[in-house]
């Protein structure tokens, strides 16, 4: 199986970036793990600051993939195009949120992106990422 991660704006300041909100591990530490405990899946990682080549990356995927789990980060809340582009493609994406969006600031409780998904998991830190993971596989 053949499953691309894609993670958005400032998670690439993960391990540094309020660990008392997303940790102390970076996500390329954590994604080493992932690689590790799902050595037959063939798993992707993709992080960008930039909407439009988030944008790309689901159209370059979204039809040869068996799965996305996407962290859009701040455009979940925002980006009308990246829910518009999670819709046109047939391969099912998962929404991933390190923190509990509803535990936040209101304007995070607002999905714009999680419509278009399969399913979407918040609150339960980096291990969010692995049940995705173990959602796809299951089917």
């Amino acid at each position: 199986m053949k499953i691309q991660i894609i993670n958005g704006p400032n998670l690439n300041l993960l391990g540094i970036r309020e660990p008392g909100i997303y940790g102390n591990k970076s996500f390329e530490n954590y994604f080493e793990e992932l690689v590790l405990k799902y050595p037959d899946q063939e798993l992707s990682y993709f992080q960008s600051n930039v909407e439009g080549e988030l944008i790309n990356k689901i159209h370059e995927v979204g039809f040869e993939y068996d799965g996305i789990i996407i962290n859009a980060g701040g455009y979940t809340h925002t980006s009308v195009a990246i829910a518009d582009a999670i819709a046109g493609v047939n391969t099912p994406v998962i929404e991933v949120h390190i923190s509990n969006i509803y535990a936040r600031e209101e304007y995070r409780h607002v999905s714009l992106t999680g419509k278009n998904c399969k399913g979407v998991l918040t609150g339960f830190g980096m291990d969010g990422y692995r049940l995705a993971i173990e959602s796809l596989l299951n089917g």
